[in-house]
């Protein structure tokens, strides 16, 4: 994707638009930016202009109230009235006339002290101020209200002289409060607010947020900036005076002007830049773009073809319109070399194709190990017998993916090896080998075919097993059947009736096992080749158990076993096949009677459940192992002997039960006895 955005990034039709538009837009920013500056720059010298013009208006505003605080203390100190009062000592009228007298002046504070100092009356806000003695006759101080607020006061004080001599003093005074802030605020048109050092005293702002130079600052002004209720001003900070009675104390005004429409001014002059650059950039662009498909529009279609080549579409011809005979030549050259790698690289996926589906249709697996023993090539047939992903199998060493692999030189020749895969199945797997080089390589590989011969090994094994039952289930019979058959040939006048009854009983039951086994044999061969059929009729239950009891007598007598038969009050009829269910029983008892100790009893029960009959075969013998219940009823499986040698049979007797009840649509199953033994059960359609 980087790369593709590089791409894009350096076609001419793009570096054509972008120098266009670069171009206009430096021109405009350049432009603009002075255009700002210069009005900007006019703008606030104009505001510092009023600011220090409105600073001066400001001075000559506090020493009008310095002189107009300084005559009203003269003038008050003059009155007749107030030097008669003082000179009587009347408190109360004193007062009263003090009222009077602010009323019509603009003073907030009138106070009388006699001539040791001791305030005889005052009128207006009370002040900190012991008597009405100065350091100097007019001036600022520094003061406290009754809360321990700070208050500014414009003080003047004078002596009242009466026909006998000094009889006392005046002292007036004009708080510098919000209210005077607000009268001068109209009077220069200009925000002030007053500080004491670092403290805000009075203001004519809702809220001033200024703040003054420190102490060590020169006395002259200087200026700031701040913002107050999110409208800007500009200030001038006017040094007043030091404070009477702290030296190190600095009364300021600051005198504010507010820039918003000088602000809004520069915002608009802003947006215009902003306007004109993008009017700019658009025409730019239109007219670049113009140009540049003019010039660059056969270039861009054959970087567009070769683009298309780049990501695989091969569908479509190069078709450049041009005046210019070398890019017609370039397109042409194009055009036959897509028409040639189309071609080939149909032909090689063809290829690919057949050789994919050829390895996705062998059974085997194929995989390939280069020189260093590391796994190259893993087919899907390898995937599928291993049970691992060609992803996590690649790249890494034989011996991984195969442990029992201990030199690679192990494959020179056919072998086999077992194999567990990752589910926990041992496998048991034919590896051949070959040497190969690949087109390309510098080092020969190593072919190795896998073939799974995991069942192979078991049919090997399992028709070895049952070779040898079966040539030991015939020999033993025909054996006994030969040697009974031939002492009643020699002997049969020399023998009492009872001896000629057991050789009789001897013949029976070899005949009886060896049609066992032979019915077995060929219902097993019936089942492998698909001709396994039943004839289902109404049958009789209990004539069916009765046939297969007698079948069974001789052998059940032999071990002494006791049969118990339990039957329902009304003996049901089947729908089902006589022959192969008395073949069934045969099978259950037989299997019965062989793993049960001699002398125990075989108990042989039917129960009717709804449509079915439940016949039940159950022995006292040492049960089934739990290893060999899942694999009962296949073919050729049998427990291990524990009783008498040769009791087991070919393992075919439960396997061809299951296939006979299963084709009357009947089911089987074994049931642990609580006691001991083992209960084998099918179910059977009733008629």
């Amino acid at each position: 994707m980087r790369e593709k955005i590089g791409l894009h990034r350096q076609s001419l039709t793009v570096q054509m638009v972008l120098s266009f538009v670069g171009l206009v837009v430096l021109t405009a920013v350049v432009a603009g930016s002075l255009a700002i500056w210069v009005v900007r720059s006019q703008i606030e010298r104009q505001a510092w202009a009023q600011l220090e013009q409105a600073s001066r208006a400001t001075t000559a505003l506090y020493a009008n109230w310095r002189s107009k605080v300084e005559d009203l203390a003269t003038l008050t100190s003059q009155r007749p009235t107030l030097q008669t009062l003082l000179a009587h000592d009347e408190a109360a009228a004193l007062t009263a006339y003090l009222q009077t007298l602010r009323a019509d002046t603009e003073l907030d504070m009138l106070r009388v002290c006699v001539q040791d100092g001791d305030v005889l009356a005052e009128a207006g806000t009370a002040v900190t101020l012991a008597g009405c003695a100065l350091p100097s006759p007019t001036g600022l101080h520094a003061l406290s209200d009754e809360n321990g607020r700070e208050q500014i006061w414009l003080l003047s004080s004078h002596a009242v002289n009466g026909t006998a001599g000094p009889q006392g003093q005046v002292l007036v005074g004009v708080q510098l409060d919000d209210a005077l802030m607000r009268q001068m605020e109209a009077q220069t048109g200009l925000a002030h607010s007053l500080f004491l050092d670092s403290t805000l005293v009075a203001a004519s702002l809702p809220l001033a947020q200024a703040a003054p130079a420190s102490a060590n600052a020169a006395p002259n002004a200087y200026t700031r900036r701040f913002t107050v209720q999110n409208v800007p001003y500009y200030a001038v900070i006017l040094d007043l005076r030091r404070a009477a009675d702290d030296q190190s104390a600095l009364i300021h005004d600051v005198v504010a002007l507010d820039v918003s429409d000088m602000v809004a001014a520069q915002q608009s002059l802003l947006w215009a830049l902003i306007g004109s650059i993008v009017l700019a950039v658009a025409a730019s662009s239109l007219l670049g773009v113009f140009l540049a498909r003019r010039i660059g529009h056969p270039l861009t279609q054959l970087a567009g073809a070769a683009e298309q080549f780049s990501t695989g579409d091969l569908q479509h011809p190069v078709w450049v319109q041009s005046g210019v005979r070398e890019v017609s030549q370039v397109a042409q050259a194009l055009e036959q070399a897509r028409a040639d790698l189309q071609q080939t690289i149909t032909a090689l996926r063809q290829s690919k194709g057949w050789t994919e589906h050829l390895l996705e249709s062998i059974v085997e697996g194929i995989v390939t190990v280069d020189e260093n023993g590391r796994i190259a090539f893993f087919s899907p047939g390898a995937e599928r017998i291993t049970g691992r992903e060609e992803e996590t199998a690649v790249g890494q060493f034989l011996e991984t993916v195969f442990p029992s692999v201990t030199a690679i030189e192990a494959f020179s020749r056919p072998q086999k090896m077992i194999y567990e895969t990752a589910d926990g199945r041992h496998l048991t797997l034919s590896i051949t080998s070959a040497q190969l080089t690949p087109p390309g390589a510098s080092g020969r590989q190593l072919a190795l075919v896998l073939r799974d011969v995991t069942e192979t090994e078991i049919l090997h094994r399992l028709l070895g097993e049952f070779l040898a039952n079966v040539t030991h289930e015939f020999r033993t019979p025909l054996a006994a059947l030969a040697a009974s058959a031939e002492l009643l040939r020699d002997q049969v006048d020399d023998l009492a009736a009872s001896e000629r009854q057991e050789l009789f009983t001897s013949l029976h039951l070899g005949i009886l096992g060896l049609q066992t086994l032979i019915d077995n044999l060929l219902e097993s061969a019936s089942l492998e080749a698909g001709r396994f059929h039943i004839s289902p009729h109404p049958t009789d239950l209990g004539e069916l158990l009765g046939e297969a009891a007698y079948t069974m007598r001789p052998l059940q007598e032999k071990y002494h076993h006791h049969l118990l038969i339990d039957l329902p009050a009304e003996i049901p009829k089947l729908h089902a096949d006589g022959r192969r269910t008395v073949q069934v029983l045969v099978n259950l008892l037989s299997n019965a009677i062989k793993y049960s100790p001699d002398g125990s009893t075989i108990t042989l029960a039917v129960q009717v459940d709804g449509r079915w009959a439940k016949v039940t075969v159950a022995d006292e013998g040492p049960g089934i192992p739990a290893g060999y219940q899942a694999s009962l009823f296949q073919p050729f499986r049998r427990p291990d002997p524990e009783q008498r040698p040769g009791q087991a049979g070919a393992g075919l007797g439960l396997s061809v039960v299951k296939a006979i009840v299963e084709a009357h649509g009947g089911e089987v199953g074994m049931t642990a006895q609580p006691g001991g033994g083992a209960a084998f059960w099918f179910t059977l359609p009733l008629a």
